[in-house]
């Protein structure tokens, strides 16, 4: 689900209403039957999940505009969308000077609801960008703004916590875009050094000659090509946080003098008279496995005892799904805005679950990469399967081959004498070998998904060219409902010769037949 949001309403009948709509609109609806228990709901740890409410403003006990006074006085920051069927001006005005999104009077069209709602999550979400990117820039960014729900952050986060309040050395473990270099400025935001220089350094981008220079500096003169004083990253980040990325690439004479840096507190510029004094707090990432580094000697262990003291690791994306629609919104928000795609506010319920269902090998990254190129397809307002054709190919989707959408009670139709499968089917194990682009399949494996060749026979040889044309032919049918004209456009081959093989193989006589007297006709003409 791309949102949570919750509907309340003391009418019981216009409460499932609004629920099955929210539910239909791809978002995960929560209820509650007056204003008092909407405001317990929110004040538990569930409340924290809201990201919309739905509020009608005529209830008994407490009505819409007390609770929406309730909600500024806790500083409610989520967007609130009242609905009554009184909509004079005054009414209007009121709900809004009192803090509310967006107004609808009952009865509420569903057009219009899921238009409120998708604008009021839309600029609540680029409203929180801005900050996030704000608060970034000033060093000032926080746990809470991370973009997560998973259970399986909540150590990671209560780690940073306590962290944060100290200069202890920190190494975060985790693969690449997993995420990091977030946790590392959010442990800077919420200790004693925010606001100071936050200075990032990718220890394997940096040429091996250049190291040194690099991180401690260097003197004019100091070897050829020195011809300015030049200031290291230790010297940058004094007073604040020095984030080495990828500490496992440092070279094993950099890693002595790192050692001594972290000890004595001090550096030794190339070509200096004296050490520097520096006060920086270290914290260090990687997503090698840095035992394996220390045993087989490419890793000093007095070296990473200094730097794992207190060691976090972030598990990756495939292990905290449930943050895959909170980074998929976040990212939709965030890419329409830079790439003038106003447009773009949501993601279909069927796009979202293939997300979901994919294992991300490259993590967020990834998938900030997935939602760019998909923002930049979109011609509409909503994501679609369509604009994920590399993520369905890989997870086995129907999409990747073509999209048929048909009621369920309606027959399957038949072409040829090929059954034209309608309904999506299971997701298929990854082929099992990268060289060729069919799924390859052996004996008593699963069938392919529907546009997948076998490549193999059952008994674990190759099968026949004549066999492969068969399924490919009846594949065609089955993909262009029977149209034979566009069949043999598709396979390139001409009509006469499409029915031709249709007879050879056995495929629908009744059409060959009819096909062979309009080939016929035509040759004739």
């Amino acid at each position: 689900m791309a949102g949570r949001i919750l509907v309340v309403d003391d009418d019981p009948i216009q409460r499932r209403l609004l629920e099955e709509a929210v539910r239909r609109f791809g978002y995960e609806p929560a209820s509650a039957d007056s204003g008092v228990a909407a405001l317990n709901f929110l004040s538990e740890a569930q409340g924290a999940e809201v990201d919309l409410v739905v509020l009608d403003l005529v209830m008994p006990e407490l009505d819409g505009m007390g609770v929406l006074e309730r909600l500024a006085a806790r500083g409610f920051d989520k967007p609130v969308i009242v609905q009554t069927a009184r909509g004079g001006i005054d009414t209007v005005v009121g709900a809004m000077r009192a803090g509310a999104f967006d107004f609808i009077v009952k009865p509420v069209g569903h057009e219009r609801l899921q238009v409120a709602i998708q604008n009021a999550l839309k600029v609540t979400a680029l409203e929180g960008e801005i900050q996030r990117l704000k608060r970034t820039a000033a060093g000032t960014l926080t746990f809470r703004d991370l973009v997560t729900r998973a259970p399986a952050m909540e150590r990671v986060i209560r780690l940073g916590e306590k962290a944060a309040g100290s200069s202890i050395p920190i190494l975060i473990e985790g693969e690449s875009g997993v995420g990091k270099e977030m946790i590392a400025r959010a442990i800077q935001g919420t200790s004693e050094r925010r606001q100071r220089p936050f200075v990032t350094v990718n220890c394997g981008a940096i040429p091996e000659n250049l190291v040194e220079s690099t991180l401690f500096g260097h003197e004019k003169g100091a070897f050829t090509g020195a011809v300015d004083r030049h200031v290291g990253k230790f010297q940058e980040a004094h007073t604040g946080t020095l984030f080495l990325d990828e500490v496992g690439e440092l070279p094993l004479d950099i890693q002595v003098k790192l050692l001594r840096a972290i000890q004595e507190g001090e550096i030794d510029p190339v070509g200096a008279r004296r050490p520097a004094k520096v006060d920086i707090r270290i914290i260090s990432a990687t997503n090698r496995n840095m035992i394996d580094l220390v045993t087989a000697g490419r890793f000093r262990e007095d070296l990473y005892y200094r730097l794992n003291v207190f060691p976090v690791f972030v598990p990756p994306l495939r292990e905290r799904r449930e943050d895959i629609p909170e980074l998929v919104r976040h990212f939709i928000t965030r890419f329409a805005a830079e790439e003038g795609k106003r447009r773009v506010a949501s993601i279909r319920p069927d796009a979202m679950a293939l997300l979901e269902s994919y294992a991300w090998p490259g993590n967020i990254r990834q998938l900030e990469n997935a939602i760019f190129r998909a923002v930049v397809l979109c011609d509409g307002a909503t994501l679609t399967v369509d604009e994920f054709p590399q993520i369905a190919a890989q997870v086995g989707h129907a999409s990747a081959i073509r999209r048929v959408e048909a009621p369920d009670a309606l027959p399957v139709p038949t072409f040829a004498g090929v059954a034209v499968n309608t309904a999506p089917p299971a997701p298929a194990p990854p082929p099992a070998s990268p060289m060729i682009g069919t799924a390859i399949q052996g004996a008593g494996s699963d069938p392919a998904p529907f546009g997948f060749i076998r490549s193999l026979a059952d008994d674990g040889h190759v099968r026949t060219l004549s066999a492969i044309e068969e399924e490919m032919i009846r594949l065609a049918i089955a993909h262009y409902g029977g149209r034979m004209a566009e069949v043999a456009r598709r396979l390139g081959i001409g009509r006469s010769t499409l029915y031709r093989k249709l007879r050879e193989f056995g495929l629908g006589d009744d059409v060959a037949d009819d096909g062979a007297a309009e080939a016929g006709t035509v040759a004739a003409e």
